[in-house]
């Protein structure tokens, strides 16, 4: 999600200070300015608090009366009617490193999750290692079987940092799985663009056929040939998250930042083998700063600077009820600012942008959308989530 701090690096010793989201909260990393004009008419109404280090929220397919948030100690919480349930729906604290950007970082549910109470988790293990997991629900609904965990994926970590960690599943029914560079700095292993390792990718996969999954024929390098099977792009240094905008058939990723530029990249969802341009260039710029390869790669849509925040939190493109006007915008947030912005693309253009004047809520760490298409902040500093929904004072 973030960088973790460079000593070494003096002047950059507020920024990297507050780029340390997980490990600290950052009342200190005040707004700087920003050339956005700020909109009202918005509110954050709180669903629920209490909640020890929330970084996901999500339902199940047609589950209208519950929410599930992960805590990132290993835990995924219930949430039902508005009420947090005491009982944990799934307990792994005994397998999960926590703490930084490592812990139980996601949780997917099957498309027919009705039918067959299968869910996929993404999470750090006790070496510092990234492991993909299967889990089934048992005969009670509100809990999940721990013993029923079955290993998919198995990702060795370099560094403590830049797990990426969000698994989800796509519109054509593949598990997509966000993975960072590995850590440290810079991609010193150039992870992002060696497409023999699973690091610095969007990976895809088939969890319906094969053991454990099988390998969907359209990824691009599906014959094992000039590439992992299991990637369907590469170039990306933390992708903090990235989500699906169905209707529109669009995918968008929020990519951390290295030093200066944070941004976010939307494509089409059925185009595989892009290459999103890390480490060779970071947002719209050459990566290191004064090489002369700024066209690498696709280009992001959208970048902004640190004089405007330190690490980007992607969320969602609103498809609910509650606010018509704002359907069709994708809404982000900055970690360490704490501010909300949203845009709406028309074709491959950005055709509106805004931010929203909303209450402080603390340190963002991620979005989530319920049954019905309604969007969810987390705030991981203070353990709550909330829903957005429009200001009735206004």
């Amino acid at each position: 999600m973030v960088r973790l701090p460079a000593a070494h690096v003096r002047q950059r010793a507020l920024v990297t200070w507050c780029a340390a989201a997980l490990l600290v909260a950052a009342p200190a990393c005040a707004r700087r300015g920003n050339s956005q004009t700020e909109t009202p008419g918005l509110t954050l109404r709180r669903i629920v608090t209490g909640l020890e280090s929330p970084v996901f929220v999500t339902a199940p397919p047609g589950d209208t009366r519950r929410l599930f948030v992960v805590e990132q100690a290993g835990r995924i919480r219930i949430v039902r009617d508005g009420q947090l349930v005491a009982e944990p729906f799934l307990d792994i604290r005994d397998r999960v490193k926590a703490g930084g950007e490592r812990g139980l970082l996601s949780v997917a549910f099957h498309p027919d999750y009705a039918r067959n109470g299968r869910l996929f988790v993404d999470y750090t293990d006790r070496n510092g290692d990234t492991r993909i997991d299967r889990f089934q629900v048992t005969h009670d609904p509100d809990r999940a079987d721990p013993a029923s965990g079955t290993r998919l994926l198995f990702i060795r970590q370099p560094y403590a940092n830049h797990n990426g960690g969000l698994v989800m599943f796509g519109p054509d029914g593949m598990l997509w799985i966000g993975m960072g560079d590995g850590g440290s700095g810079g991609d010193p292993h150039d992870n992002g663009q060696n497409r023999n390792v699973l690091l610095g990718k969007l990976l895809r996969i088939d969890v319906d056929h094969g053991s454990p999954y099988a390998i969907p024929a359209d990824n691009p390098f599906a014959d094992g040939k000039n590439g992992r099977p299991e990637i369907w792009a590469w170039g990306l240094r933390n992708p903090w998250r990235f989500s699906f905008d169905a209707s529109e058939r669009k995918l968008y990723i929020a990519d951390v930042g290295q030093w200066d530029w944070e941004e976010v990249d939307v494509v089409s969802d059925r185009t595989p083998g892009l290459d999103f341009g890390w480490r060779l260039r970071e947002g719209l710029h050459p990566y290191p700063p004064g090489s002369s390869d700024s066209a690498h790669g696709v280009p992001p849509v959208l970048e902004y600077a640190h004089r405007d925040g330190c690490s980007i939190t992607g969320g969602f493109v609103y498809r609910g009820t509650a606010l018509p006007d704002l359907v069709g915008h994708y809404f982000y947030a900055d970690y360490c600012q704490g501010w909300i912005r949203s845009f709406r693309m028309n074709g491959d253009q950005i055709a509106e942008r805004r931010e929203w004047r909303l209450p402080g809520v603390g340190s963002i760490s991620s979005f989530g959308v319920d049954a019905n298409g309604e969007l969810y902040v987390v705030a991981y500093s203070g353990g709550g989530i909330y829903r957005l929904e429009r200001d009735a004072r206004r």
